[in-house]
Formats: C-alpha cells, sequence, structure tokens
C-alpha cells in the first residue's frame, strides 16, 4: 500500500490537521507494516498557484520555457505523479474562512488534469482516478456539520468530496475536530474525540 500524506495548515507544530493526519498515517502503517508513505507538506515546499503561463506551456516546446516556469512545472508533474502512485491519500484540510488553504487548492489544481485523472466524453465526465481512498483531517473552529445553521457555509469538506468525486474517487472519509475556536475546553473535547475515531477506527480500507 502506497500512502500519500499531504499537510497543509499553516500552523506548524500548532496545528491540529497535522496532528490528526500523523495519527491516521501511524494508524495505517500499524496495519500495514507493508506499507510505504510519501509526505508532501504544502507550506514548507508550496506549489506555485497555476497560470496561464502553465497551462500555455503543455503546448510548448521544452526550449521555449523559461528555466523558472520549467521548475514550477517540474514540481507539479511531480506532485502528480505523488498521486497517481498513491493507494491511500491522508490530507490535513483545516477550514480557513470557510474553504481550504490556498496551499491546498494549488495543490489540487496539479492532480486534477483533463486526460490524466479526468476526461470529457459524449455521455459525460469520467472520473481516471477510480481505486483510491482518501482521508481526510477536517479542522474547523466552528461548527459546520451536521444540521448546524452554519452548515451552508461548508465550502471545505463540500468542495473536497465533490472534487474528488469528479476525478473518479468516492470513496472519501472525513475525521473531523470543530469547534477548536470555541474555548479551550472545547478544543480539547474536538481532538479527543477526532483521536479516538482513529484509534477506534476498525481498519480504513485501502479504497472501495
Amino acid at each position: 500500500m502506497n500512502i500519500l500524506h499531504i499537510d497543509s495548515g499553516i500552523l506548524g507544530d500548532h496545528s491540529v490537521s497535522r496532528r490528526l493526519t500523523a495519527s491516521i498515517v501511524a494508524r495505517l502503517t500499524a496495519d500495514t507494516a507493508s506499507a510505504t508513505v510519501t509526505y508532501r507538506d504544502l507550506v514548507a515546499a508550496p506549489l506555485a498557484h497555476l497560470s496561464g503561463a502553465h497551462l500555455m506551456a503543455a503546448s510548448a516546446g521544452p526550449e521555449g520555457i523559461e528555466a523558472s516556469l520549467a521548475s514550477e512545472l517540474n514540481a507539479g508533474k511531480a506532485a502528480l505523479d505523488e498521486f497517481l502512485k498513491a493507494d491511500v491519500v491522508v490530507i490535513g484540510a483545516p477550514m480557513y474562512n470557510f474553504a481550504v488553504p490556498t496551499q491546498l487548492k494549488t495543490w489540487i489544481d496539479r492532480v486534477v488534469v483533463a486526460g490524466t485523472t479526468f476526461r470529457y466524453t459524449e455521455t459525460g465526465v469520467e472520473g481516471l482516478a477510480k481505486g483510491k481512498k482518501v482521508i481526510v483531517a477536517s479542522t474547523r473552529g466552528g461548527h459546520y456539520s451536521g444540521a448546524s445553521p452554519m452548515s451552508a457555509m461548508d465550502h471545505q469538506e463540500a468542495y473536497l468530496s465533490t472534487v474528488f468525486g469528479f476525478i473518479g474517487i468516492n470513496d472519501i472519509e472525513f475525521i473531523r475536530a470543530e469547534g477548536l475556536a470555541m474555548g479551550d475546553e472545547a478544543k480539547q473535547s474536538a481532538i479527543a474525540g477526532a483521536e479516538k475515531a482513529i484509534a477506534d477506527h476498525d481498519g480504513f480500507a485501502t479504497a472501495a
């Protein structure tokens, strides 16, 4: 089993999403001793935001691409290759202003690629990244799940479910810690609940 471990929380050692992804990966490797882990920190080594130059470079010859742009394209290709090789993708995805971090969005823009992870057909879109499992450590300052009156503001988990479903991945699981900004007691309770859910999990199956 090849595990791709992605972190995008900007708070370093104070990041709850990083703490939870580490726990998830530890559980996965404990369950599968032969598992390999590839780690990508999108904050320590950010990918460039998608630009028109990136898109136009796809039809240009290598001699027509500037060195700085070539470096960005190579970094994006490396991210895509890691994703394609993964059986399980573990993503730390804190909610920032109702959505995912921009660092995570730049990674998504490198792995959602027409002709590689999806294609348009006469009958509609076909996802080409089938057979993978995505596990998201979702962290939020408030409460947005279930019957919360703030659920309509969730453009984080809803977006991730949509974008991975678009490329053919329907096996997506959220380990959630929310209410983290609602006082220390609420924060500690949310973290403990998420870590218990990881510890008590009956096994993160590799794929559906």
